[in-house]
């Protein structure tokens, strides 16, 4: 099957990436975003959760946690490429949101394929933040050996890496019974649920481990069926995750050539030495290629899903390369000043490095991309 032109990128979907373009540069300034998130440098500081709920609440009235829901959910139905286009404008801006939970729990509840599931796909259409709570002590979601366990929908047990917690309304719960592992959706603020945040690198973000203790959820996927489920969604998520990058690693390029445009060192301006232009070079040639891979892989998950876990790791281990690729050369051609909390730049320095390691780096991804193709080693 071949694939749509433009991966599928239409008149809709244009419109939709140059409303985003315009909402963020209204609203979410670099100077604005450091002024809201680094206000405090006290390496000691408590755990804090900065964001601007009010801009999210306009984010779902536009529509956009709706995009690839389906249109029988009350969602608009939109191809993944929408939902990439999104969030590569919100990667640009660096925009502290619940954005990517909210789309990779939205993919998880599609796979699901449950009543239950698209009970909760509605709530997300309508503007609710979810996140995925998948991840095991040990950072793997690629198994069965959650952390959380299931009895009669009652969970116990803890999961952990959750991204966004603070920000969500409800979360997606892989939990594991005597018949597998299921999904289960309840409300972030129930009374049997205690979020404890980490402490992480990334400003844009908040990242917990969550204990559940005797609480009592929805079953959106049985006992047996949510490995499938995450299967089936990993590659949307992996896009999702790597047109992220995409952008933040986009601005950090161009707001370095623009630097080494204006910088005058030794009466030439920065970006005359070849110590500098090149690499600059093999940042854009590497995004280029990251963000081709990317958009490839969103489009192969709508219309050839056959292919669509390796398209989707091709992305995600180019994506994971030029983010952390981009974000040194930025720290290093910005010099002295690079290595400051004044700078703009460790912004979303921060955000690529956890993004890279986000749902595996690009070995990790290359790794799997072995096994695919080559199958697994004797």
């Amino acid at each position: 099957m071949e694939q749509s032109k433009n991966f599928g990128f239409g008149e809709d979907e244009v419109m939709l990436r140059d409303t985003a373009r315009k909402l963020f540069a209204d609203n979410c300034s670099a100077d604005k975003i450091h002024g809201q998130l680094a206000q405090n440098y006290d390496p000691h500081r408590e755990i804090e959760c900065l964001w601007d709920k009010d801009l999210w609440k306009q984010i779902g009235e536009l529509g956009w946690t709706a995009v690839c829901v389906p249109e029988s959910a009350g969602g608009l139905g939109m191809p993944l490429v929408a939902a990439a286009a999104l969030v590569e404008e919100a990667g640009k801006a660096a925009f502290p949101s619940p954005l990517v939970s909210t789309f990779n729990a939205s993919f998880v509840l599609q796979a699901c394929g449950s009543d239950a599931a698209n009970k909760q796909l509605e709530k997300i259409a309508g503007g609710q933040a979810s996140t995925l709570a998948i991840t095991n002590q040990k950072g793997s979601w690629e198994s069965s050996d959650t952390d959380v366990t299931v009895d009669d929908g009652t969970l116990n047990g803890t999961a952990w890496f959750v991204q966004d917690a603070k920000k969500a309304e409800t979360l997606v719960v892989a939990a594991k019974g005597e018949k597998g592992l299921g999904l289960y959706c309840i409300a972030a603020d129930d009374a049997n649920v205690l979020i404890q945040a980490d402490g992480i690198i990334d400003l844009t973000r908040d990242q917990a481990h969550i204990e559940f203790k005797g609480a009592k959820a929805i079953e959106v996927a049985a006992p047996g069926d949510g490995k499938v489920a995450l299967d089936k969604a990993m590659p949307a998520i992996l896009s999702i995750v790597s047109a992220d990058m995409v952008g933040t690693s986009e601005w950090l390029l161009q707001t370095t050539v623009e630097y080494a445009n204006t910088r005058v060192q030794f009466d030439r301006q920065l970006g005359f030495f070849q110590a500098v232009k090149h690499p600059l070079v093999n940042v854009m040639l590497d995004l280029d290629r990251a963000k081709s891979l990317t958009y490839h892989a969103a489009c192969t998950f709508d219309e050839e899903p056959d292919g669509a876990e390796l398209a989707a790791r091709m992305a995600k281990s180019a994506a994971s390369d030029v983010a952390a690729f981009s974000a040194s050369r930025a720290i290093q051609f910005h010099g002295g000043i690079g290595f400051t909390w004044e700078c703009y730049v460790h912004i979303f320095f921060k955000r690529n490095m956890h993004n890279h390691i986000l749902y595996g780096d690009g070995n990790y991804q290359r790794m799997k991309l072995a096994d695919i193709l080559i199958g697994q080693a004797a």
